[in-house]
């Protein structure tokens, strides 16, 4: 579901959300989509990745709703739990995967919005 900036508040779920699939089983679904913040509720089976990328201007917070993923950025790997977070700037190679045996949960908040912004490394 899109908020385009008007003044009321819109309650969304993934029953109501935009959804799209991605990679190997992937889903996402847009919680928030407008000119100025995405945020992104997605979903990883177990042993799947994201392609190595960067943005050029949006930042990005991703933040474990359940699970654990691994954050490779800039050639450094960092364990990310339920209910951990990280941080990856404008500009930074990344790729998210899904080591653990169970899927994982999460959510992407980018600002401005990373679409259109997705540049693969390689």
């Amino acid at each position: 579901m899109s908020n385009d900036g008007q003044s009321h508040s819109v309650a969304v779920d993934r029953a109501t959300a935009e959804h799209y699939q991605w990679g190997d089983g992937c889903d996402g679904w847009h919680l928030v989509k407008n000119q100025q913040l995405s945020v992104i509720e997605e979903t990883m089976p177990p042993g799947t990745a994201e392609v190595r990328h960067y943005h050029e201007r949006a930042q990005q917070f991703f933040y474990v709703l359940s699970g654990e993923v691994v954050m490779e950025a800039e050639q450094h790997e960092k364990s990310i739990k339920e209910g951990t977070g990280i941080w990856i700037g404008p500009g930074v190679c990344h790729q998210i995967r899904n080591v653990a045996s169970s899927p994982a949960r999460f959510l992407v908040i980018s600002q401005p919005p990373s679409h259109g912004d997705r540049f693969n490394d390689g």
